[in-house]
């Protein structure tokens, strides 16, 4: 049996069994997470800072208008620039820790710290509760991250592997795209034709034992990886059934297409998906960093949202993107940095659109050097459990625990986190009637 074929039936041997959940009327029926590992430097990008100069501002000091009135967005992102009122920035958010790990941990949980105590992302919880336990039916698996694992903790904390992140390895921009266990880049569709009748004649064990539960067991197993990997289900990662035009339109590099990958896996009802884009922990040479990832993701952010969009998949499809923090609001030109950015979890931003969020606003505001959140600060998990809440997902559901233990899906309804560090769920921009 072929590594490939042996692959895609082990995920989906792990994934027989089924537990009862509680599901509201959501808005949204998947996200797309966007995180730009290093972290998002908000004054360069949705929090311009234009009078506080040089020392701050670098040399992006002309900040330009969006379709929203009132709303202006680094002039390095022209595109997204028209698309404003699909989506929300946030402009407050915080949480105060400039530790990479620490950071991620928060931002991809919305939970602090507990010793002894390893809280799953959010990726995890989700295929929990919308994957094979909430009635998705997919071949493909529930929560994929495009290319690499993101790789800063154990993203499924206690929950366990079995709701851990499918990475897809490979690279996008290639034909074909090779996905780990799906599509091979040397075995051609027709080969794993010829594998299948082969492997199929040779069993004659089976064939004798037809009838046996076990064997049946073992062949729906093995029905389900031949669909993946033959069937329409693998055929979401082929890009060349894509026009040229559109391919090109969200960037022939591996951002863009990884997000006209993650279009077509949300069209397919995967209920998380995750581009991972490393690369933004720009500590020196900071601008001359941003002068190429910037245009990339202008265009491949800009297009995924208006093609979600033209698909009407953008009212059920949640677009988050994020870092695990901002950047240091001040430039450091001295050496050996040479005009860097540092972490900084004190105030950065994050965007928002889609699955019921309300588009063309800003929530949050920082001071005029964005050194300090100064109206509406937002904590990740503020921002976690408004993305719960609109999936449908009850915040005081609760998550098993191996040792018996039930732990609340959010720690906005408990004591877990003190009153003066949340602001709460997003009510600013969620659908009328959220209460």
């Amino acid at each position: 049996m072929n590594y490939i074929f042996t692959a895609v039936a082990a995920l989906f041997c792990l994934n027989l069994a089924a537990v009862d959940t509680e599901v509201k009327k959501p808005t949204a029926k998947a996200v797309i997470q966007i995180w730009l590992a290093g972290g998002l430097s908000q004054l360069d990008t949705f929090d311009p800072k234009p009078n506080a100069g040089q020392d701050y501002c670098g040399p992006y000091n002309k900040p330009i208008p969006t379709n929203v009135e009132g709303i202006q967005i680094s002039q390095m992102l022209p595109l997204l620039a028209k698309q404003a009122d699909k989506y929300v920035i946030l402009r407050g958010m915080t949480h105060n820790n400039n530790g990479h790990e620490t950071a991620a941990y928060l931002v991809q949980t919305g939970r602090k710290p507990v010793e002894g105590l390893m809280f799953p992302g959010a990726g995890a919880v989700i295929s929990y509760f919308k994957g094979y336990n909430g009635g998705y039916t997919g071949m493909l698996p529930p929560n994929i991250t495009i290319t690499s694992p993101l790789g800063r903790f154990s993203e499924t904390g206690f929950l366990g592997s079995r709701y851990k992140s499918f990475a897809t390895g490979g690279d996008p921009t290639k034909q074909p795209f090779a996905v780990e266990g799906i599509v091979s880049e040397k075995i051609t569709l027709e080969r794993q034709h010829d594998r299948r009748a082969l492997l199929k004649s040779l069993d004659t064990f089976g064939q004798e034992m037809s009838e046996d539960p076990a064997v049946k067991a073992i062949d729906a197993c093995q029905e389900q990886a031949y669909a993946v990997i033959l069937g329409d289900a693998g055929k979401a990662f082929d890009l060349s059934e894509e026009k040229k035009e559109l391919r090109e339109k969200y960037g022939l590099n591996k951002f863009g297409q990884s997000c006209l990958v993650a279009r077509r896996l949300a069209e397919r009802g995967v209920p998380f998906i995750t581009i991972n884009v490393p690369g933004w922990d720009t500590h020196k040479d900071h601008f001359k960093e941003m002068y190429k990832k910037l245009p990339e993701l202008d265009k491949g952010l800009a297009t995924l949202l208006q093609d979600l969009s033209d698909r009407n998949l953008l009212d059920s499809t949640i677009v988050w993107v994020t870092g695990e923090f901002g950047h240091t609001p001040k430039v450091q030109y001295e050496s050996p940095w040479n005009g860097g950015r540092g972490h900084y979890g004190k105030a950065f931003s994050a965007l928002v659109a889609g699955g019921g969020f309300r588009g063309g606003k800003v929530v949050g505001k920082t001071d005029e050097r964005g050194e300090t959140v100064v109206e509406r600060p937002i904590y990740p998990w503020d921002l976690i459990g408004s993305i719960y809440v609109l999936l449908g997902i009850d915040l005081n559901s609760q998550l098993p625990h191996p040792d018996g233990r039930s732990i609340a899906v959010s720690p906005l309804n408990t004591k877990e986190i003190p009153e003066k560090e949340t602001g709460g769920i997003l009510k600013e921009i969620m659908p009328d009637g959220v209460k």
